[in-house]
């Protein structure tokens, strides 16, 4: 499949907050090598981005890959926790959290994600454990004083619900926000950080439009979550850090700001979030 052009690059630099590179490896995925992602990405002024991780191996390549410009997050995804169970059960479960907790202890590691509930791939009968794990990666963030990035897919009420229910973190990230303005202003109640992904181009995302107008800025983020949820016009095809410049570009749209404005707040409230980098 043939990529995506280079988008004009933005007036300032910002962070890819959430892209999965291993994924995206040659080696891996869609034919861009790691390397040639980073040069793209810095290209068009996506100066930084944070690499996650959502399984044991993809974490620990994560952890290896990690250096200028790219940190890393790790956890177990909320629909590999009902995997690891069900092949191995709560000692399968509880190791595999143990080393999570072991890897998100690097300093190159500046948070704890994506975790989270996921009620559209794993069923009522996965649920229990699914929340487990959430609440015991809770835990680890605020063990090691990092943040916490949350994946949230159609489980917006019963997510709310545990962060009600535990002691958070220093920082919450809504990864690839799906909520409404209602979710959105109960974010920005929170101090819980936004973060926004191409969907945010799509001609169906109304409702999402709807919430990123009401996010406070000093409360926004950008990803890609490459190789997936490419924007438009080049929805489709695979995604990557050096297409980030169409998200920015319909997020200062939407909130009706100058692109320069925008850019600069996205990038310190990514490194507020995530530390110098």
């Amino acid at each position: 499949m043939i990529r995506p052009p280079l988008p004009e690059a933005l007036p300032r630099p910002v962070v890819d907050t959430h892209c999965h590179l291993d994924i995206s490896d040659a080696d891996r995925g869609d034919g861009l090598a790691v390397a040639d992602a980073i040069e793209a990405a810095a290209s068009v002024n996506v100066s930084r981005i944070v690499q996650v991780g959502c399984d044991l191996p993809s974490a620990r390549w994560s952890v290896r890959l990690a250096h200028e410009p790219v940190v890393a997050t790790v956890a177990l995804h909320p629909n590999e926790a009902p995997r690891l169970h069900e092949h191995g059960g709560d000692a399968l479960l509880e190791d595999a959290l143990a080393e999570i907790e072991q890897l998100a202890a690097d300093p190159r590691v500046r948070a704890v994600g994506e975790t989270g509930l996921d009620h559209y791939r794993t069923g009522p009968e996965g649920r229990e454990v699914q929340e487990r794990s959430f609440r015991a990666h809770l835990a680890i963030a605020r063990r090691l004083g990092k943040p916490v990035v949350i994946h949230d897919r159609d489980a917006h009420e019963d997510v709310l619900r545990v962060l009600a229910d535990e002691p958070l973190p220093p920082a919450v990230v809504f990864h690839c926000f799906s909520g409404d303005a209602a979710m959105a202003a109960v974010c920005a109640e929170q101090g819980w950080y936004v973060s926004v992904a191409g969907v945010v181009t799509f001609k169906n995302a109304h409702a999402l439009r709807e919430a990123v107008a009401v996010v406070p800025p000093e409360l926004l983020l950008v990803e890609t979550d490459a190789p997936y949820l490419t924007p438009v016009p080049h929805r489709g095809r695979p995604n990557a850090s050096y297409l980030v410049p169409l998200t920015v570009t319909a997020i200062a749209a939407v909130q009706q700001r100058p692109l320069e404005q925008v850019c600069d707040g996205l990038w310190t409230n990514a490194l507020r979030v995530f530390g110098e980098f």
